[in-house]
């Protein structure tokens, strides 16, 4: 037999390993030197500019969540733009950007086409809009000074003031810092730091944080499935709430028996837990992607305040997955709830019926 003469590589310290152990001692150096503040955990947006007086809507705040879907706009534009260049060109296969997101809606509108059908077409702009929109904002959490690079302003009666000192100014600039209340070299020595209590306000906030932008998306995905469902099946899509068609049937019948006179009360009844499930529709879109980021925000703020260096990673991988999945789960609810709103009641019965012919 013939002794193979390939060698084996050799394994050697690459560059990017060396570039990690920088990064840690990085943080090593900086977590022991610049001690993080205590993390604000505060529901409501912040205002960074305004107000803007609007002709119709009157005063507007720009809030920090609102820079964050400017910006998450602008990455999605950004990214259709190289896509369309790519197309134009007349590229038979696509790379880099355009390639991932080929095999993205190609995946996506496969789902759709296998779940909807002839309805494919309609409900496939909403759902990858839905998809795409809501994981570049959740991604957006990931994104190094999200929530971190802000504002240092006189503190709110709501919110936390941090002690601040000025660590060097040149005419009208200046640069600041937020220190500890009391420093244990300057206490020894008998002397007391110059500070000034600030608030905090971050330029950018993950929009998905705010439950104006998930009731927004929710509204806007409820009132969609009732379009579609009134484009495919005209005005009888509202008898599913409004089932009052029994009793005029009750007139044409010359005996009435006891299911004759109960069966139309209970459409009516079921009509009502339609309209409250549709109610509920909304409240369950806004919470699960709210609660889900926002958890996750808080997350990494308590852990990146606690133990900055290594660990806080893991945690980032963790927000990354559930970036993709309340993504995913948003777009996919929205298209089976389309889907179900363009199948009347009696296709269910008709279908039930051949099924057993």
């Amino acid at each position: 037999m013939e002794k193979s003469t390939e060698k084996k590589p050799k394994w050697r310290w690459g560059v990017f390993r060396w570039l990690f152990v920088l990064v840690v001692i990085a943080n090593v150096y900086a977590s022991s030197n610049i001690k993080p503040i205590r993390p604000h955990v505060q529901v409501p947006a912040e205002n960074i500019a305004g107000p803007f007086t609007l002709p119709v809507l009157g005063e507007i705040y720009l809030t920090n969540t609102i820079v964050a879907m400017l910006i998450a706009d602008l990455i999605l534009l950004v990214i259709a733009f190289s896509v369309w260049r790519a197309v134009r060109r007349g590229d038979m296969v696509l790379s880099g950007i355009a390639g991932v997101m080929e095999l993205l809606i190609e995946g996506l509108y496969g789902l759709v086409e296998s779940t909807a059908g002839k309805y494919a077409r309609r409900i496939f702009p909403w759902m990858a809009t839905i998809v795409l929109l809501v994981l570049v904002i959740n991604w957006m959490e990931l994104i190094p000074g999200v929530d971190s690079i802000g504002a240092l302003h006189e503190p709110h009666h709501d919110a936390p003031a941090y002690p601040t000192e000025e660590v060097f100014s040149i005419g009208s600039f200046s640069v600041t810092t937020i220190v500890e209340a009391e420093d244990e070299q300057h206490e020894e020595a008998g002397e007391s730091l110059q500070t000034e209590s600030m608030g905090f306000t971050p330029y950018v906030r993950v929009t998905s944080t705010d439950l104006n932008f998930t009731v927004a998306l929710a509204l806007v995905s409820v009132v969609m499935i009732q379009i579609i469902g009134v484009q495919a099946q005209g005005l009888g899509y509202f008898t599913k709430f409004l089932a009052f068609g029994d009793f005029g049937r009750m007139w044409f019948k010359e005996k009435l028996g006891p299911f004759d006179v109960l069966l139309p009360l209970l459409n009516i009844f079921v009509g009502l837990l339609e309209f409250v499930a549709e109610i509920a529709k909304v409240i369950s879109f806004s919470f699960r992607l709210f609660g889900n980021i926002f958890a996750g925000a808080v997350i990494l703020f308590v852990i990146g305040w606690m133990v900055p260096v290594v660990v806080q990673s893991g945690f980032l991988l963790l927000e990354f997955l559930v970036g993709v999945i309340q993504a995913v789960v948003f777009g996919m609810l929205t298209m089976v709830f389309m889907t179900m709103a363009t199948i009347a009641h009696g296709d269910h019965d008709e279908g039930h019926a051949e099924s057993h012919a």
